[in-house]
């Protein structure tokens, strides 16, 4: 539905009006215009007797005399009957957005200890040296009593026939210990507070009207 539009006429002795322009438009396609005149009266006039104006105002160009003629629908030029526009109104539903209030976010970083109580491991290892002194075959490999790893030395050594003597045997063995050492370790963590900021009436205000614009 086109929306009503009323645009304002004037007239010689301070004749003024009104032209409701959907019922009556005045744009050419209705010989005649329905003028509504301030006093109450209601006039159907031609439209070369109407001149348009920058303002979008018109210009009615009858003297009172032919407006009393022309007031009486039975004595226009067509003999058609007065005409009255009926309007109704339509309700329209508009929805904005609007900002009632604010909220502001703090991050708190805590702080705490804790006890940290891991095993440590830890290894030492001891040389022995065990003395022999006595005479063998061939070499004597690696082996192992336990923990323990014995490595045979040897040594040539002048004799009426030479012999292999063991001269010693080094004797190494790893003892395996374990000690608890706390250590102190600092941990943190976030937590959000929400605080509501309230807004000024007027800032609320001033940002409804932009939207609204």
């Amino acid at each position: 539905m086109t929306p009503a539009r009323v645009v304002m006429v004037t007239g010689a002795n301070g004749i003024r009006g009104s032209i409701e322009t959907t019922a009556w438009p005045p744009d050419g396609s209705q010989p005649e215009v329905l003028v509504q005149l301030n006093d109450g009266r209601q006039v159907l006039v031609p439209l070369e007797a109407l001149s348009r104006q920058d303002d979008g105002s018109y210009t009615l160009r009858l003297d009172p005399a032919e407006l009393e003629a022309r007031q009486d629908p039975g004595s226009n030029a067509s003999g058609r009957p007065l005409v009255l526009p009926l309007m109704v109104e339509e309700l329209e539903i508009e929805k904005r957005q609007v900002e009632t209030g604010r909220v502001r976010i703090n991050k708190v970083v805590h702080e705490r200890e804790e006890l940290v109580d891991e095993p440590l491991l830890h290894e030492e290892v001891s040389i022995e040296r065990v003395p022999i002194n006595r005479f063998v075959d061939e070499a004597i490999p690696i082996r192992y009593e336990g923990d323990t790893m014995i490595i045979s030395l040897l040594e040539e050594v002048p004799v009426v026939e030479r012999r292999l003597m063991l001269k010693e045997e080094l004797r190494i063995t790893t003892r395996r210990s374990e000690a608890h050492k706390p250590v102190r370790v600092t941990l943190r963590s976030e937590e959000a507070t929400v605080e509501r900021v309230e807004v000024e009436r007027s800032e609320l205000d001033h940002k409804t009207q932009t939207r609204g614009e």
